[in-house]
């Protein structure tokens, strides 16, 4: 009986051994997947989230390898508490279900920066755009903080005050310029950055980006600029609007070389380009360019935010800081408008008699872009320029014009299109008798003859309008064909439409 009890186990263990000797393979198999298993599951949390691996993947990899041995795939997973929705629903003490809301991502920028200037010797500006909604159901708010470059100069902040110049003209954007005014800054120039804190004013985030918009290097500033008025470098200095459309070639050369006459050698014009300026355009303007009298900027990258007609706020106050202590006076009007004065002034006589104002503004003369004078034959009235034969006036009444205005710059805290609302000085309305501008409407958008029906009165009823013969600016075309001759040539003779 001994014996058989010794010889029992043995006969055991080469029984198991002769088990797994048979199902080594299979064996191997299982072991070598739940090794896979578990090498990702502690890799899991190590994988970018733009990569994913769902349990159906680890249920279709093990079953090739052990389609008879079940797996428990939730004993591997990470272990991650799924965050709450605003679908669970939460009842409060008083049986009220109070409902939560998470949001995101980001629907609109914070601030979207076009640029900073400084403003004078401590004082700087930032322009740029800024979600609509947050202003209009929330309270933004901005710092700013200027950090010298010389390390023994500790950095100095102060609270922005905010501006919003086209307020209920913005869409998803919204125009916003900062001032930033330090109570005492030092006018060493040593260089240093100007740092903007953008608050979103949420109560419970209150996030707060800050904006790294200005950099001066050591001895870069001219302090003289701010104080000296005799080193402006321009008597006049146009602001254009953002430029968006097929515009005419010709119309755009009629309105430059006119300009460029009646504001003088010590004139300069801003042009933005939104899309506007294409290759006909630029080729009109290319000879002004060379001279030094035109400066395009392009502006095309400001379309990815929504903001009013291409963001022309924005524009316009980014040249208003850009050249704000380069010019005596800075006009904003559009490129179907033209300026005038009577015969017996100059334009720098009109503005020497407004020198006691800041600001101006300029009234309307609205001129008819279909309809043309033909008093010199059908034949030669189509080779005239535009504002030669687009000769009549309207003169329906009608309770308000829009008006254009000129500023003197430097004080001028930010603008608009039809006005500045944000300057120190007096505003003057009453320039008829010194300053117009002829509004030809319609007519640089559209690159085709613009005469389509040609009178010979003086007096013309159309679609039920009035208008009136008004050979203001016709009478001084040959005037301006002979200036752009002598300035730049014959370059532009075949100008097309």
């Amino acid at each position: 009986m001994a014996k058989e009890r010794d010889h029992h186990p043995n006969k055991d263990k080469k029984l198991l051994v002769g088990v797994i000797w048979n199902f080594s393979t299979e064996l191997k198999l299982i072991f070598m997947a739940l090794l896979v298993i578990f090498t990702l599951a502690t890799l899991l949390p190590f994988i970018p989230s733009s990569f994913s691996l769902s349990a159906s993947d680890f249920r279709f990899c093990i079953s090739r390898f052990s389609p008879a041995v079940p797996v428990n795939i939730t004993s591997t997973a990470v272990n991650v508490t799924p965050e709450k929705t605003s679908t669970e629903p939460v009842v409060l003490d008083n049986g009220v279900i109070k409902r939560t809301f998470t949001g995101h991502g980001s629907a609109a920028y914070n601030f979207v920066t076009m640029s900073a200037y400084r403003g004078g010797v401590n004082s700087f500006a930032v322009i740029g755009l800024s979600s609509k909604p947050l202003h209009v159901y929330g309270h933004p708010s901005y710092r700013c903080e200027w950090v010298p470059l010389d390390p023994t100069q500790d950095p100095v902040s102060t609270t922005g005050l905010k501006i919003l110049t086209d307020w209920g003209y913005g869409r998803i954007y919204t125009t916003v310029v900062v001032n930033c005014t330090f109570p005492t800054i030092s006018a060493v120039n040593s260089g240093g950055s100007l740092i903007l804190h953008a608050t979103t004013g949420d109560p419970s985030l209150n996030l707060t980006d800050s904006i790294p918009v200005l950099t001066e290097s050591p001895n870069s500033v001219d302090f003289d600029l701010y104080t000296s008025p005799e080193k402006k470098k321009y008597d006049y200095l146009y602001c254009g609007s953002s430029l968006y459309g097929n515009l005419s070639p010709q119309r755009v050369r009629e309105w430059i070389a006119y300009h460029a006459r009646f504001f003088g050698d010590r004139s300069h014009f801003v042009l933005h380009d939104a899309g506007g300026i294409h290759g006909d355009v630029f080729e009109v303007l290319r000879p002004w360019i060379e001279l030094g009298r035109v400066t395009v900027h392009d502006i095309r990258d400001q379309e990815r935010f929504d903001g009013y007609y291409h963001n022309q706020f924005m524009v316009v106050n980014d040249c208003l800081h850009r050249y704000r202590f380069k010019a005596k006076w800075m006009f904003f009007f559009d490129v179907d408008e033209f300026m005038y004065v009577p015969e017996k002034e100059t334009i720098k006589s009109v503005m020497e008699s407004l020198e006691e104002y800041s600001q101006f503004t300029i009234e309307q003369m609205p001129m008819s872009s279909r309809i043309c004078y033909s008093g010199d034959g059908p034949a030669r009235t189509y080779r005239k320029w535009g504002f030669e034969k687009m000769a009549y006036r309207d003169v329906k009444k009608v309770p308000r014009r829009d008006r254009k205005y000129a500023v003197q710059p430097q004080n001028v805290f930010a603008t608009g299109v039809h006005m500045s609302q944000n300057l120190q000085g007096k505003t003057y309305h009453k320039a008829e008798s010194k300053i117009r501008y002829f509004h030809y409407h319609g007519s640089i958008s559209q690159r085709r003859e613009p005469c389509r029906h040609l009178f010979n009165d003086s007096r013309v009823v159309f679609e039920n309008n009035p208008y009136v013969l008004d050979t203001t600016i016709r009478d001084v075309g040959l005037a301006v064909k002979m200036f752009e001759m002598r300035t730049i040539g014959d370059r532009l003779l075949r100008t097309r439409q």
